[in-house]
């Protein structure tokens, strides 16, 4: 099953500009960061042969055996045409909705970034300033000072911490709670992965001191300065940081679905408690949502000038094109240029989008499982790229 339908954005959105399951290993990480390129075709009249996003994602549902998929994508002109694919309730057979909510996993590190780089600019945190100054004594552990790493080396993923992930997959699917701060005692058992700007590592472990700082800086609870500071000023009417215990979707959503094999039963795992995503990826969203979010911080509505370069100088993640700045990535796209977004994985949706670098155009393709392999991933990554292109020649 599948549909199409058109709207028209304000005026605004119309300027010019998860969890990951392979986060521990960084080889894995640069892989699942590799675009994998799509057929490319301006959007078709809706009595026409299915347009080339409509094939991603029925290709997703179809050979892919994913429960459904569904897409957002802004093109040049202002116009937002939203796509869906599969079934949104298995145990029912509903539809999937259009534009429907879903927990955007690592996306939220953008949202996370974005705070933490307007508290630079009001010179309330250094980029380049120890993590220690903000939380004497937490950071330590086997090659692990937080004396010498950086505000920048987290959110870069530069800072060698290790990642919690692995040990906490059953916590979410259990729906149970937990603090950040047990999620950092649980990285800290590691060693360091490399010494401070010594290398590169996707680590969720970054983030919740990132979020950490933020509390320590401001005096209140993230999930209140990422609302205030970023959700509100970018306008953003269907995208919030769920509350402690809140195991919900508020509005109309698809499920979300996990299994333990290929082949195997899927699991509606829609109600996990996502706390142990925290600043690393806690949020819900929609397509819409994440594409005006991403469109509204490159145009430079959410940061000054300097930090919104400082957010935009990447290191290279080894030979796919693709580079990492702070909480935001860069990709090309196969028909010249690159766009800048974040992707997220939390179980039962993953989710890869982004803007143009011209601002023209913005796509944001969401499944409503985490796929088996990366091979499954790029082709998600393919829709994105496949939808960016047509946008931005439309």
């Amino acid at each position: 099953m599948h549909t199409r339908t058109w709207h028209t954005l304000r005026s605004s959105c119309q300027r010019p500009g998860g969890r990951r399951r392979t986060a521990t290993a960084a080889a894995t990480a640069v892989a699942v960061c590799a675009m994998t390129l799509g057929a490319l075709a301006p959007p078709a009249a809706s009595s026409a042969r299915p347009d080339a996003v409509q094939r991603h994602l029925d290709a997703l549902v179809r050979s892919d055996g994913l429960p459904a998929a569904l897409a957002s994508v802004r093109d040049g002109k202002g116009r937002t045409r939203t796509y869906t694919a599969g079934v949104g309730d298995l145990a029912t057979g509903a539809k999937v909705p259009q534009d429907g909510q879903v927990r955007v996993g690592s996306t939220t590190k953008t949202f996370t970034a974005v705070v933490v780089l307007q508290l630079v600019a009001e010179g309330k945190v250094g980029l380049d300033t120890d993590v220690d100054t903000y939380l004497p004594g937490l950071v330590r552990g086997e090659g692990i000072d937080g004396r010498g790493i950086t505000v920048r080396e987290l959110l870069q993923h530069t800072s060698g911490i290790p990642d919690y992930e692995e040990e906490v997959g059953d916590a979410l699917l259990e729906r149970r709670y937990l603090e950040p701060r047990d999620l950092l005692d649980i990285a800290l058992r590691k060693k360091a992965g490399f010494a401070p700007g010594k290398g590169w590592a996707y680590s969720n472990t970054n983030y919740v001191l990132a979020g950490l700082i933020v509390q320590k800086v401001t005096g209140r609870p993230l999930a209140e300065e990422i609302d205030r500071r970023v959700v509100r000023a970018a306008g953003l009417r269907h995208t919030y940081f769920p509350a402690a215990g809140d195991t919900t979707l508020r509005e109309r959503h698809p499920r979300g679905y996990h299994r333990e094999s290929a082949g195997a039963p899927w699991h509606d795992v829609t109600g996990i408690d996502p706390s142990a995503s925290w600043a690393a990826g806690q949020m819900i969203s929609t397509g819409s949502d994440l594409n005006r979010f991403f469109t509204a911080l490159l145009a430079g509505d959410l940061l000054e000038d300097a930090q919104l370069a400082e957010m935009r100088a990447t290191v290279p993640l080894g030979d796919t094109g693709a580079g990492y700045g702070l909480g935001i990535m860069s990709r090309p796209l196969s028909c010249g240029g690159l766009y800048w977004g974040h992707g997220g994985d939390i179980p039962g949706y993953e989710t890869r989008g982004g803007v143009t670098d011209d601002g023209r155009a913005a796509a944001s393709v969401t499944v409503t499982a985490v796929p088996a392999d990366v091979a499954a991933t790029r082709r998600v990554e393919s829709a994105v790229d496949t939808a960016l292109c047509a946008a931005k020649r439309a």
